[in-house]
């Protein structure tokens, strides 16, 4: 009971540290983070992209050494961290989607809005994504849980309305996943993250396929 209760009062102090805001270079880093994210995961060959994302994660951690307790980089080191967990597969990629986890976890203690409530949505997706205990920490309610409130925040943006649309897809709720990814597909386009949303399009257009011939 006296190491539990030291766990959580280390935990409230540091929630209680203050944030900081991005600098000029840390905005610098984090574009450079988003625009390289985006290339490794929609342009390189599948075989090259564990190694890519692998490099990217140390960038990731670099920048938080520069400016820690930024909730930016902490969400988009939770996201390289799941997306490098994703081409990595089998059971050694569970040990870094528990570090995903836990920073888009810190992100959200510390500005649950930050970019949108995009650690809602990562968060989400890591729920739905990964196994349930006794093998990992997903939970589907949960995970519903998360998107939804990232959805509350950000109705709509074209991430959240497609991996809420895609865990509909999952739980075979087609004409709910049918309304989100129609919904992802009408969103506004994203300032410097071209490429990004023409990727997420890509993959929004092809669930979106599955999901009609699944309510023809």
């Amino acid at each position: 009971m006296k190491l539990l209760r030291t766990i959580l009062l280390s935990a409230a102090w540091l929630a209680s540290l203050p944030a900081f805001a991005l600098s000029d270079d840390g905005q610098q880093r984090l574009q450079q983070l988003q625009t390289r994210w985006a290339e490794i995961n929609y342009q390189l060959p599948k075989a090259q992209r564990e190694a890519a994302f692998e490099k990217l994660g140390t960038e990731a951690e670099n920048a938080l050494k520069a400016e820690p307790r930024t909730p930016e980089l902490l969400i988009w080191r939770g996201i390289i961290l799941s997306t490098w967990a994703g081409a990595k597969g089998g059971m050694g990629a569970l040990g870094l989607a528990k570090q995903a986890k836990a920073s888009l976890e810190e992100a959200m203690a510390i500005d649950p809005r930050a970019l949108q409530g995009s650690a809602y949505t990562s968060l989400g997706s890591l729920y739905y994504q990964v196994p349930g205990w006794p093998i990992g920490f997903g939970d589907d309610k949960r995970a519903e849980k998360m998107l939804l409130k990232a959805l509350e925040i950000n109705p709509d943006g074209i991430d959240p309305n497609y991996f809420y649309g895609d865990y509909l897809f999952r739980e075979k709720r087609y004409a709910k996943a049918r309304g989100a990814l129609q919904r992802a597909l009408a969103a506004p386009d994203r300032p410097g993250r071209a490429l990004a949303d023409k990727g997420r399009r890509d993959e929004v257009r092809a669930l979106l396929a599955k999901v009609e011939a699944e309510l023809d």
